[in-house]
Parts: structure tokens; sequence; C-alpha cells
């Protein structure tokens, strides 16, 4: 198998390879990582680190492809591989693409995954390993552009197209082992697994629930989560700070103290929920089924947003499974039910039904980590 992995600058893509590299061998799965950008810097010892976006195109274009050649004469001796690039860079020379197609034409990847992270995690990282403050809006754009670039790329060839999936870093928890199952075990069911987010996010005890369906959906199948991105609370953040004539947000990125100016953050707000939008249907799509879970309000209401009920109704409009676990007392709307593949009225009860089906991975965690709903 073969996947081009591609992101923007700031992603720390290569520690999250290293996890991915540490799952394939405690598997016993032989994986080879290439890292075009370390491997630049090697063929270009001259080049002081952390500089070498500032060549001129036309070296950073021929250094480029002499990697690269490196990379398919020596891909051929492994059954799996990992080529760790971009498909796009926006620096000094303005938007620039990273890749050629003949060399990719070569290389004929399996899968293609954009990586993505929260902006402020993003900033944080250049400010603090390249000294360079771009700006939120260009890392929104840089995003924007790394995804529909890369989808380009597994597209190009209609008698061969890829497959391509956009991922989420995950702030939490790593999606390293994601990645793992997309490329060594791509058998396994891909799924979405839907929630409430904005309007619980002050009740604890629902967090809580919402929290450990997500820790069970990712131990037992391929998951795309849209909870992996949360840069929603950070904008409702700044306004809320902003309406009490508070100018600097003080908050924690990547185990560090930054201060952050809210009129940033708010100025791509827009930028914020449009990706939302698009990137959280294009997950529904890049999955094989979704599963909802609505939990149940203190006051008996079925916590069910109007965002929840978009995704369902987008995965039903493109044919994929759609499955509820439904936990309030009173029953689900017909809006609910009449998309619904299938209703649960408990975690445990949805995984005894995927099980029956073959639905689970294997080497699943479920058992462990699942506690019978009360």
């Amino acid at each position: 198998m073969r996947m081009l992995l591609t992101g923007q600058v700031g992603l720390d893509r290569k520690a999250y390879l290293d996890e991915v590299q540490a799952l394939a061998d405690a598997a016993g799965d032989r994986l080879k990582v290439f890292h075009v950008g370390e491997m630049m810097y090697r063929e270009a010892p001259d080049v002081r680190p952390g500089r070498i976006l500032d060549l001129p195109l036309s070296r950073l274009n021929s250094l480029r492809r002499a990697v690269f050649r490196d990379i398919l004469a020596e891909a051929r001796n492994h059954p799996n591989v990992i080529v760790n690039s971009h498909a796009t860079f926006r620096w000094k020379h303005g938007l620039f693409a990273a890749f050629d197609f003949d060399q990719l034409a070569r290389f004929q990847a399996d899968i293609y995954v954009t990586l993505l992270d929260n902006v402020e995690a993003v900033h944080q990282r250049l400010i603090r390993d390249r000294n360079t403050d771009h700006s939120l809006k260009d890392l929104m754009v840089w995003r924007e552009e790394e995804i529909l670039a890369t989808e380009i790329i597994a597209r190009a060839d209609p008698e061969r197209p890829g497959k391509f999936y956009v991922l989420a870093r995950g702030r939490s928890n790593s999606t390293a082992e994601t990645l793992f199952r997309l490329l060594l075990r791509p058998g396994q069911r891909k799924v979405y697994p839907s929630f409430p987010m904005s309007h619980v996010m002050e009740m604890p005890d629902i967090i809580r629930e919402i929290n450990e369906f997500r820790r069970n959906m990712s131990s037992a199948f391929i998951t795309f989560d849209p909870g992996d991105v949360d840069e929603k609370a950070l904008a409702d953040r700044a306004l809320l700070a902003m309406q009490d004539n508070q100018h600097v947000l003080s908050l924690e990125v990547n185990g560090q103290p930054v201060t952050m100016r809210n009129q940033d953050i708010l100025s791509i707000a827009g930028d914020i929920n449009g990706q939302i939008y698009a990137r959280d249907f294009m997950m529904v799509r890049q999955s094989d089924m979704i599963v909802s879970y609505i939990p149940e309000l203190p006051d008996g209401r079925p916590a069910l947003s109007s965002g929840v009920e978009r995704e369902l109704q987008h995965a039903y409009d493109h044919s994929r499974e759609v499955y509820v676990i439904w936990r309030p007392k009173t029953g689900p709307s017909p809006f609910v039910t009449q998309t619904a593949t299938k209703l649960f009225k408990t975690v445990e009860e949805a995984m005894d039904y995927f099980g029956t089906r073959g639905f689970l991975n294997p080497h699943s965690l479920f058992d462990r980590h699942c506690a019978p709903d009360t």
C-alpha cells in the first residue's frame, strides 16, 4: 500500500508519523516513511534549518525532484510506504505547488490524506519552530488549499483514482492509529461519529457521556471525529471576551501558555464556520456509515442539534448507513426515524448489533472501555 500524506507547515507531522511507525512496528507490519522535507535538507547541507522555502524556486524544485527520484527507487523495496510531503506552499514566493505530476504518477499512491490541526496549534508551532508569524487567516486559507490540491492529485488519473481523506491530528488523543488503520487495515469499517457539541459544552455529565461514546467508536472502527477540530469553541471564547471588553485571550496551546488577540480570532470566525460545514460533510462522505449519539438533556429533552440533523440527512442522501443511539425517553421525530437504518437505546446494544454484522475491528478495545449504559 502507498500513501501520500500532505498538510501545511506547522503540523509537526514527523512526530505524528513516528507514532504511526511505532504502531506498525508493534503490529509486525513493514512500513517505510519518507519525509520529503528532511531529505531535501540532507540533499542541500548548505541550507540552514527552517530556511529551505526561502530558496529560489528553481533550486527548490530541482531539490524536490532529486529527492523524489530517490524515494521512487527505494520504495520498490518496501510493501507499505508513506511519503510525507506538501501539496502546496504559501511562503514568501506566494502560493506554489509542492509536487510534480509525473513523479506522483510513478509513485501510484493508493491513499491520499491531508492532515490538519486546530489553527491556534499550527500558529503556535510556526512561531516556536520557525519564528514565522503567519496570520490566522493565512493558515485557514492554506489549509483549504492543501485539501483541494491533494484531492485534485488523488483524482488526476481517471483510470486509477486514489482514495482521498481528510484527517485531524486530534487535540487530546492522537489519531495516529486511525492513519495506521487506513493504510494497513483498509478493510475496517470507516465511521463518522455524530453528536451534539456547542449547546452541551456547559454540561459536564453529558460531555463525559459523549466522550465515552467517541472512545468506543474510535476503538472499534476507523473514525473521522468532528470533535478533533474544535476551533468553534475558540471563536466563541474570543467573542465572549470581547463582549466583556477583554482584547486578549490567554489559553494553553500544545502544552504552552499562549496569548492571542481576540480581534485576530474573530477575523476568521467566518472561515471557521465555513470550513466546519464543508469538512464535516466531507468526512461523512468518506465514511461507510454514520453513528449518531443523542443524549438526554437534564429536562428530558433530546440533545439534538441542527448540525447533527444535517449530518444524518447528508449521510442518508449519499447512501451511507445511518445508525442512531437514542438515549432520551421521548421517542425521536420522523426526521430521525425516516433516515435511520436502525435505532438503538444504548451504546452496548449498538455494539452488539455491529458485532453480529461483522462490522467490528477484531482488535477492538470496546470491551475494555465500554460499561453498560444505565
